[in-house]
């Protein structure tokens, strides 16, 4: 089969396309026939070696890939052949094959295709467990989204709105705003001189002075910076990764003063400690996608041996919608 090799650690692109022998399903684990995966930033992160949990060389990348299962190893209960799935792998989804832990595996509804599916994988789970689990959201606040036309934040608009928020959407673009208007309630322009007091200067403007109570945020950098002195008393914030580029920081008496929480969210650690937490949000994802109540979105997709150029197009916002690979 074919598949993304990395055999060092380097710009991204330079992994060459192989031939490899077909992965075999070891007990628990399912084969799924790979029909798409998502070409994600953090994809880009892991090739350079620049991830916090650098995998083993050499290694296939690609986390989140979706298709149908062609094979079961011993002890399997939950999939058969045929089954199609979104395998939260977290390499070896840059190939035309993976095998995956069954309970790291979860049916797609009749209605959902692969495409759909792919767009959704890795950006609307973290996004609810930004939103469910970290940030504790209730109906009726009011969610500040950072990075609102990326993939997590596209689901954190959608997510938090189809929960009962009002939704204030961070975009640094007049198409941006355009990309997020019919999903959010409100926009907020990054781009505007002096963010550290023009963003909370907005915020309070359409809050009447008090603040967001939640702040996703995937970006880090001086938007952080400016974000946190944008939250309500008794805020939290959510820190969700570092695509501005730099790590923030935050002094500890600003927490005490304000009272407001900042906290971390690494996804994949709660696949490993708590499966069935990650099934009750596929579960209630999936079931508002049913419902008509969120949207993937558009995609762009690619072939596998082009991966390079898909990821280079997605660094350099060359693409609108999810980016994804066709093995």
């Amino acid at each position: 089969m074919r598949a993304v090799v990395v055999r060092e650690f380097g710009p991204v692109g330079e992994a060459k396309v192989e031939d490899v022998p077909e992965p075999v399903p070891g007990a628990g684990e399912v084969k799924v026939a790979v029909a798409r995966v998502p070409a994600n930033y953090v994809d880009t992160v892991v090739i350079q070696g620049r991830y916090q949990f650098a995998p083993p060389l050499p290694f296939v990348p690609g986390k989140g890939p979706v298709g149908t299962v062609t094979a079961v190893g011993a002890g399997v209960r939950r999939f058969k052949v045929g089954d199609r799935v979104l395998a939260m792998a977290e390499q070896g989804g840059y190939a035309q094959a993976v095998c995956v832990d069954e309970e790291q595996c979860y049916g797609l509804p009749a209605g959902m295709s692969f495409a759909a599916a792919a767009t959704m994988s890795l950006a609307y789970d973290t996004a609810w467990f930004a939103l469910v689990e970290r940030a504790r959201m209730r109906a009726g606040e009011t969610v500040l989204v950072l990075g609102a036309t990326g993939a997590v934040g596209r689901a954190a608009v959608q997510l938090a709105k189809a929960k009962g928020a009002t939704v204030i959407a961070a975009v640094s673009s007049a198409s941006g705003r355009r990309s997020v208007e019919t999903g959010a309630d409100h926009t907020v322009d990054l781009s505007l001189p002096n963010l550290h007091e023009s963003l909370r200067a907005q915020v309070r403007a359409l809050t009447a002075g008090a603040g967001a109570d939640i702040v996703i945020d995937p970006l880090g950098g001086d938007v952080f910076d400016a974000a946190i002195r944008a939250l309500a008393w008794r805020g939290r914030l959510v820190v969700v990764g570092f695509a501005a580029g730099r790590i923030a920081t935050v002094k500890a008496n600003y927490l005490l003063l304000k009272n407001i929480e900042v906290s971390g969210l690494q996804v994949s650690d709660y696949r490993v400690r708590t499966p069935d937490l990650v099934r009750r949000c596929f579960e209630d994802v999936f079931s508002l996608f049913g419902e008509g109540r969120i949207d993937p979105g558009p995609a762009v997709e690619y072939g596998l041996e082009d991966y390079g150029r898909a990821l280079r197009d997605l660094l350099a916002r060359k693409v609108s919608g999810r980016v994804l690979l066709n093995p």
